[in-house]
Protein backbone atom coordinates (compact mmCIF):
# COMPACT_ATOMS: atom_id res chain seq x y z
CA UNK A 1 0.00 0.00 0.00
CA UNK A 2 2.93 2.74 1.10
CA UNK A 3 4.59 1.80 -2.89
CA UNK A 4 1.32 2.82 -4.43
CA UNK A 5 0.79 6.11 -2.30
CA UNK A 6 4.09 6.95 -3.12
CA UNK A 7 4.05 6.16 -6.22
CA UNK A 8 0.91 7.92 -7.02
CA UNK A 9 1.89 11.06 -5.24
CA UNK A 10 5.25 10.99 -7.46
CA UNK A 11 3.05 10.65 -10.36
CA UNK A 12 1.68 14.08 -9.51
CA UNK A 13 4.32 15.62 -8.45
CA UNK A 14 5.69 14.69 -12.20
CA UNK A 15 2.52 15.11 -13.75
CA UNK A 16 2.77 18.88 -12.37
CA UNK A 17 6.02 19.31 -13.68
CA UNK A 18 5.18 17.71 -17.36
CA UNK A 19 2.48 20.54 -17.66
CA UNK A 20 4.76 23.41 -17.03
CA UNK A 21 7.20 21.83 -19.42
CA UNK A 22 4.49 21.62 -21.94
CA UNK A 23 3.58 25.14 -21.21
CA UNK A 24 -0.22 24.59 -19.21
CA UNK A 25 1.31 26.31 -16.13
CA UNK A 26 2.96 29.29 -16.46
CA UNK A 27 5.46 29.42 -13.70
CA UNK A 28 5.87 27.07 -11.20
CA UNK A 29 5.87 27.65 -7.21
CA UNK A 30 8.97 27.07 -6.59
CA UNK A 31 9.67 29.99 -3.99
CA UNK A 32 13.10 30.42 -5.62
CA UNK A 33 13.16 30.90 -8.88
CA UNK A 34 15.49 27.73 -9.66
CA UNK A 35 12.80 25.13 -10.17
CA UNK A 36 12.56 27.37 -13.54
CA UNK A 37 16.12 27.19 -14.46
CA UNK A 38 16.07 23.57 -14.14
CA UNK A 39 13.24 22.65 -15.46
CA UNK A 40 14.40 25.11 -19.04
CA UNK A 41 17.54 23.94 -19.12
CA UNK A 42 19.19 21.79 -21.92
CA UNK A 43 19.16 18.79 -19.24
CA UNK A 44 15.32 19.02 -19.09
CA UNK A 45 14.77 16.52 -21.79
CA UNK A 46 15.80 13.27 -22.80
CA UNK A 47 15.44 12.34 -26.17
CA UNK A 48 12.80 15.00 -26.86
CA UNK A 49 10.74 14.07 -23.94
CA UNK A 50 10.85 15.96 -20.98
CA UNK A 51 12.26 14.32 -18.05
CA UNK A 52 9.39 14.61 -15.63
CA UNK A 53 7.39 13.00 -18.78
CA UNK A 54 9.64 10.02 -18.23
CA UNK A 55 9.53 10.43 -14.11
CA UNK A 56 6.05 10.12 -14.59
CA UNK A 57 5.96 6.92 -16.89
CA UNK A 58 8.40 5.56 -13.65
CA UNK A 59 5.49 6.24 -11.10
CA UNK A 60 3.14 4.74 -13.05
CA UNK A 61 5.13 1.69 -13.73
CA UNK A 62 5.82 1.36 -10.44
CA UNK A 63 2.31 1.48 -9.28
CA UNK A 64 0.89 -1.05 -11.78
CA UNK A 65 3.92 -3.47 -10.59
CA UNK A 66 2.72 -2.65 -6.91
CA UNK A 67 -0.56 -2.99 -8.14
CA UNK A 68 -0.22 -6.27 -10.03
CA UNK A 69 1.78 -7.95 -6.65
CA UNK A 70 -1.27 -7.62 -5.02
CA UNK A 71 -3.22 -9.88 -7.61
CA UNK A 72 -4.22 -13.45 -6.71
CA UNK A 73 -2.24 -14.36 -9.55
CA UNK A 74 1.77 -12.85 -8.47
CA UNK A 75 1.24 -13.11 -4.53
CA UNK A 76 3.14 -15.89 -4.32
CA UNK A 77 5.71 -14.74 -7.06
CA UNK A 78 9.09 -13.02 -6.45
CA UNK A 79 8.69 -11.44 -9.44
CA UNK A 80 7.21 -8.31 -8.49
CA UNK A 81 9.12 -7.93 -6.16
CA UNK A 82 11.94 -8.15 -8.36
CA UNK A 83 10.50 -6.02 -10.79
CA UNK A 84 10.06 -3.79 -8.35
CA UNK A 85 13.17 -3.79 -7.01
CA UNK A 86 15.21 -3.28 -10.19
CA UNK A 87 12.99 -0.58 -11.65
CA UNK A 88 13.72 1.37 -8.39
CA UNK A 89 17.16 0.90 -8.24
CA UNK A 90 17.68 2.24 -11.74
CA UNK A 91 15.20 5.42 -10.75
CA UNK A 92 17.59 6.06 -7.69
CA UNK A 93 20.82 6.01 -10.17
CA UNK A 94 19.03 8.57 -12.96
CA UNK A 95 18.13 10.48 -9.98
CA UNK A 96 21.47 10.68 -8.49
CA UNK A 97 22.55 11.98 -11.89
CA UNK A 98 19.81 14.65 -12.06
CA UNK A 99 20.74 15.70 -8.66
CA UNK A 100 24.68 15.79 -9.49
CA UNK A 101 23.53 18.13 -12.69
CA UNK A 102 21.43 20.27 -10.52
CA UNK A 103 24.38 20.74 -7.90
CA UNK A 104 27.61 20.77 -10.08
CA UNK A 105 26.34 21.52 -13.75
CA UNK A 106 23.25 24.31 -13.43
CA UNK A 107 24.18 25.36 -9.73
CA UNK A 108 20.79 25.10 -9.24
CA UNK A 109 18.29 23.23 -7.02
CA UNK A 110 14.81 22.50 -7.91
CA UNK A 111 12.70 21.70 -4.72
CA UNK A 112 10.40 19.45 -6.82
CA UNK A 113 13.02 17.79 -7.88
CA UNK A 114 14.28 17.04 -4.62
CA UNK A 115 11.03 15.59 -3.44
CA UNK A 116 10.78 13.04 -6.26
CA UNK A 117 13.79 11.62 -5.60
CA UNK A 118 13.66 11.59 -2.13
CA UNK A 119 10.02 9.18 -3.28
CA UNK A 120 12.22 7.32 -5.41
CA UNK A 121 14.79 6.48 -2.50
CA UNK A 122 11.87 5.69 -0.36
CA UNK A 123 10.56 3.38 -3.15
CA UNK A 124 13.78 1.41 -3.59
CA UNK A 125 13.71 1.11 0.21
CA UNK A 126 10.50 -0.40 0.58
CA UNK A 127 11.28 -2.53 -3.08
CA UNK A 128 14.33 -3.65 -1.15
CA UNK A 129 13.02 -5.05 2.35
CA UNK A 130 9.94 -6.72 -0.11
CA UNK A 131 12.70 -8.03 -2.38
CA UNK A 132 14.57 -9.87 1.19
CA UNK A 133 11.30 -10.73 2.27
CA UNK A 134 10.44 -12.68 -0.72
CA UNK A 135 13.81 -14.27 -0.70
CA UNK A 136 13.73 -15.68 3.25
CA UNK A 137 9.89 -16.68 1.86
CA UNK A 138 11.53 -18.83 -0.95
CA UNK A 139 14.31 -19.88 1.41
Amino acid sequence: MAVSALALAGAFLALYLTLYKLGYIGHLACGTGDCEIVQTSKWSTLFGFPIAVWGLGFYLSTFAVATAGTLDRWVESRVPSALSLALTGFGVAFSGFLTYVEVFELHAICRYCVVSALITCALFAIALLDWRESRADAA
